[in-house]
């Protein structure tokens, strides 16, 4: 089979109406110290021998993490040197095209799946949502009960975005009942669940808080 959108790497029997592939619930992050973005990681491993104590996340513009897209292999290939690492967030916006928003839930779940799968990367599933009427499908192929991770760094820029990041995270505490969330942010304000926040700061890795 040619390359296209790498379906010649695999096809899931996928979840609701948009055929989301399904990735495994997290229940346990052993040894991670440290969160660092995926732009980061590469430059990491030719200079730390304790990269298992490291995991990856994805809180970052697009751009820097387009090419795991666009070579799963090569990253996956990285990436198991790590701890663990969280699924891609590709973004979703209000004002974006409903096509565009699923394109990019699809792509965070093919390569969560992929990258578990092909290399035992322990992938924790990073929740993203965008709006009320994303509700029926943004949460397709999610686990229940699983750790999970979101982060407020984009959506603190008003009240309404803010608003809007709330109500989402409620109706996903309602609907995945994480056995925790590792909340990335700059502010420390109270949400409601098995919160653990760690600390969002770009190019520098985050420490772990609580």
């Amino acid at each position: 089979m040619s390359r296209y959108e790498n379906a010649e790497l695999g096809i899931y029997a996928g979840v609701g109406e948009y055929g989301i592939p399904q990735i495994e619930p997290v229940k346990v992050i052993p040894g991670i110290t440290r969160w660092i973005e995926f732009d980061y990681c590469q430059r990491l491993r030719k200079d730390r021998k304790d990269r298992r104590t490291l995991g990856v996340h994805f809180f970052e513009p697009d751009y820097k993490f387009e090419r795991a897209w666009t070579c799963p292999d090569r990253y996956g290939e990285m990436l198991q040197e790590f701890g663990c690492c969280m699924s891609p967030d590709f973004s979703m916006f209000m004002d974006f095209p409903k096509a565009l928003s699923v394109y990019n839930h699809y792509r965070k779940h093919f390569l969560a799946r992929y990258w578990h799968e092909m290399y035992n990367i322990s992938v924790v599933p990073t929740i993203g949502w965008c709006g009320k009427d994303s509700y029926d499908w943004c949460f397709d192929g999610e686990p229940e009960g699983s750790i999970v991770a979101v982060s407020n760094v984009g959506c603190a820029i008003n009240k309404e975005a803010k608003s809007l990041f709330a109500e989402g995270y409620k109706e996903m505490l309602i609907r995945l009942q994480p056995i925790k969330v590792l909340f990335f942010t700059r502010n420390f304000e109270e949400y409601p669940g098995p919160v653990q926040y760690i600390k969002w700061d770009i190019h520098k890795g985050d420490q772990l808080n609580g």
